[in-house]
């Protein structure tokens, strides 16, 4: 919501600045997102005087002018514009003034062998309007010399407001306004509602079919108008605040909306057949709004249309058949109530927001229908003239009375703030609320806020307006003795997997929790679909972290990143819950090149691998007795023959781990081979609750010896299977069995390699004989040969 302090003094009786008004409103609870004063935009220009004007020497489109900017000495400044002349008064800019349509800075310059000093400016170079068909044409009066700026009254600083949902009654100007009297900034000037009886009745029938979707549709014809520009005071303050100024009748709808926070619509009745009708839209009606889309509309949906058909999306956009025009000369104004949660519904079903739908969805003033019929039509009468009939007022705005029992002591309980009850009920009556002193306070709520319900919210208003600021800060109590831990198990996982994955090397990232359709393909598609996303490139929720690190990755290569490793631990969202999950990614190279390293080294499978062990050990998971196993999407998502899962059993996938599949790199325009690393957290068995799960760990007496094996296996047979049966030939002696060497070649027949495997035993009370060692390395040999693994002669 954007205001202008000119626009906002018209409702406010102050004398407070900009920076007041600001410090004000964000100490009341309305933020202030931005303050902008286009006088910035237009330091350099002046007002300035054409004395006389030539044709250019070297081209016939140009002329040479001679302007007076108020400097005594004239200036000598080369134009272009077919209005150009002796006499007109215009906007010049001087040199070093930059233009604010294209950001260029004006410099004294040859144009075809004449110096000019600066440039006549149209309304379009100013960002004042579409106009560029010629230079601006002040009045011949204009005081010369003076900042343009001040001249147009641009000067008026624009401040942005952040309006929360609930604050519907601050959509308009006059809302705010009402906030800032109650802050004390001012005084609320009483609103002028003029006294329109009309003449005969309206010459189009109106009513109302869909009492649930607008519940009350007041309206009236206006005969006679001509539809010309609207007074500049009206269009300066619209286009302050980035509204275009389209026409006089559209242009007083828009004022209305925002200076009282009141939309209404106004039909040319020579487009309308038969009676104004608000009604539920028919299954497989479509209109075509304002914005010159069609929109397919089905039943419930609330439409405004006659025996033609649909011309309204109700309170949300006009349609385009009924808009008015230069040639409108009768019209019909409509004013209605529309239910908010309809309104809202609408709005989503078909992806149409507007600045009306932004105000009904909120929920207007529904008391407030009869005078903003009456303000608006003066506002017509007055600028486009023509004839008013009287009001028909089809249906009932839903005006209920509101009471709230209410307990001066609250403030202080509740709010933290001891205001005292005299200083309460002068706020509350300054925002509009009736106060009936008793026990308890009754508190009548004003029909534009809908948001109050009950004393808390009493509670709240009273406290904004004195201020928040004031609040003591207050320590929560504090039992003694040591704090017991509050993290949960699963949080803890989470920070020891984040302090792992950021000691070895990896950047944390976050990542967006929703992708496109197209980023989330790969990965099986989204399950989840938003209804009303973001945007289209943030529709489904994400079934894998990957795609979010692949974006990061791509855009990191693009800005020249040689090596990226990155992690993040959130949540994949897949069809039958939400998982949380580790991911690493590795890109680019593993090491730069160097005298001691060589060339630089991109990353492998195996860097994935040892970072996905690393990490669950890190989590508690029993990294020494995981299998290596294929990947679950192999071809899909991971590169075949380059790509593992880590499964504590057959079934329990625990990680998956290695080089992601090319084609799914380039689908994401990351260059290069990407090793990548998924940990599902919840697959992770949690530990057990009754206490340790082993005893206290004793250092052995006796040393520990190792023996080697090598043996002739088939290439087929998995290494890690290999070492994994020859650990468990003996559990009682052998405590470690790592692979050392894989050879295949000269000495080894096809079909088969050698592995040599590294074998460490621990004896207990004494140590190993001959005769005992023996026996284990047959235990050795026997389990090695189960796999088709042979001792090597």
């Amino acid at each position: 919501m954007k205001i202008t302090l000119e626009w906002l003094k018209a409702h406010l009786d102050t004398d407070a600045t900009v920076d007041d008004v600001v410090a004000a409103l964000n100490r009341i609870g309305l933020e202030v997102e931005g303050v902008e004063n286009p006088a910035e935009k237009l330091a350099g220009f002046r007002v300035a005087k054409v004395l006389t004007a030539e044709r250019h020497p070297q081209a016939d489109k140009l002329q040479v002018l001679t302007v007076d900017a108020g400097d005594g000495a004239p200036l000598q400044v080369v134009c272009g514009a077919p209005n150009a002349r002796a006499g007109l008064v215009g906007v010049l800019g001087l040199p070093g003034a930059v233009v604010p349509a294209n950001g260029m800075e004006l410099k004294i310059s040859a144009i075809r062998g004449v110096t000019s000093n600066g440039m006549m400016c149209s309304t379009r170079e100013l960002e004042l309007g579409d106009d560029h068909d010629g230079i601006i044409e002040l009045p011949a009066d204009a005081p010369i010399g003076t900042a343009f700026a001040d001249y147009s009254g641009a000067g008026d600083p624009v401040i942005d407001i952040s309006i929360t949902p609930n604050r519907q009654d601050c959509m308009g100007v006059r809302g705010i306004a009402r906030d800032l009297a109650a802050a004390g900034l001012g005084t609320l000037k009483p609103l002028d509602v003029p006294v329109i009886a009309g003449e005969g009745a309206p010459e189009t029938a109106i009513r109302t079919d869909d009492t649930e979707g607008c519940p009350a549709f007041f309206g009236r014809t206006i005969s006679g108008v001509t539809n010309g520009t609207a007074p500049e005071w009206m269009r300066r303050r619209l286009e302050a605040v980035g509204q275009r100024s389209i026409s006089a009748l559209v242009d007083i709808t828009n004022y209305v909306m925002l200076d009282l926070g009141r939309p209404s619509h106004v039909y040319d009745r020579a487009t309308l057949n038969g009676a104004l009708v608000a009604r539920r839209a028919r299954d497989g009606e479509t209109v075509t709004a304002l914005n010159g889309k069609d929109y397919a509309l089905t039943d419930s949906m609330t439409v405004i249309g006659d025996d033609s058909g649909v011309h309204d999306i109700a309170g949300i956009m006009g349609g385009e058949h009924s808009g008015c025009s230069e040639t409108t000369t009768d019209v019909l104004l409509e004013v209605a109530y529309f239910t908010p949660e309809r309104i809202a519904l609408t709005g989503q079903a078909l992806g149409l927001t507007s600045d009306a739908r932004s105000r009904f969805e909120r929920g207007v003033d529904p008391a407030f229908l009869d005078d903003a019929t009456a303000i608006i039509t003066g506002y017509i009468l007055d600028i486009c003239g023509g004839t008013a009939s009287t009001v028909t007022r089809a249906g009932e705005p839903p005006i209920a009375a509101k009471t709230i029992a209410y307990d001066p002591a609250l403030s202080a309980t509740l709010g933290g703030i001891a205001i005292d009850p005299a200083r309460q009920r002068a706020i509350l009556e300054a925002l509009g609320f009736g106060v009936t002193e008793g026990t308890p306070w009754q508190i009548a709520v004003p029909s534009w806020r809908r948001d109050m319900d009950a004393a808390p919210d009493v509670v709240e208003e009273v406290t904004r307006i004195a201020g928040f600021d004031a609040i003591a800060s207050v320590a929560l109590p504090r039992a003694d003795g040591v704090a017991r831990p509050t993290a949960t198990p699963e949080q803890l996982i989470e920070r020891r997997l984040r302090r792992g994955a950021a000691a070895a090397g990896f950047h944390e990232a976050v990542t967006w929790s929703f992708v496109s359709e197209r980023e989330a393909a790969p990965f099986g598609g989204g399950a989840w679909t938003l209804a009303n996303p973001i945007s289209e490139d943030l529709k489904v929720m994400r079934p894998s972290l990957l795609p979010g690190l692949l974006a990061a990755t791509a855009r990191n290569q693009n800005r020249g990143a040689d090596s990226i490793r990155l992690f993040e631990i959130g949540r994949r969202y897949l069809a039958d819950a939400e998982h949380p999950t580790l991911a690493l990614l590795m890109a680019g190279d593993k090491h730069p090149r160097g005298w001691q390293a060589g060339k630089a080294a991109p990353f492998d499978a195996f860097d994935a691998k040892a970072a996905a062990l690393a990490l669950l050990d890190a989590a508690g998971a029993p990294a020494d007795r995981l299998q290596v196993m294929e990947s679950v999407a192999e071809g899909a998502i991971w590169h075949p023959g380059q790509s593992a899962t880590l499964r504590l059993g057959p079934k329990a996938v625990l990680a998956e781990f290695g080089a992601l599949h090319p084609a799914l790199a380039k689908h994401f325009d990351v260059d290069g081979p990407v090793m990548a690393v998924q940990i599902f957290l919840d697959a992770i068995p949690a530990k057990r609750a009754s206490g340790p799960a082993r005893a206290a760990f004793t250092p052995p007496a006796l040393q520990s010896v190792r023996r080697d094996f090598a043996f002739l296996a088939p290439e087929t047979l998995a290494a890690g299977d290999l070492v994994r049966a020859v650990k468990g030939a003996d559990k009682a002696s052998i405590i470690d069995a790592r692979l050392f060497d894989r050879f295949a070649g000269q000495g080894v027949p096809d079909g088969q390699v050698s592995l040599a495997v590294e074998v460490e035993l621990q004896p207990q009370d004494k140590s190993f004989t001959d005769a005992e060692l023996k026996a284990i390395a047959d235990k050795v040999v026997a389990a090695a040969a189960k796999l088709g693994a042979v001792l090597r002669g």
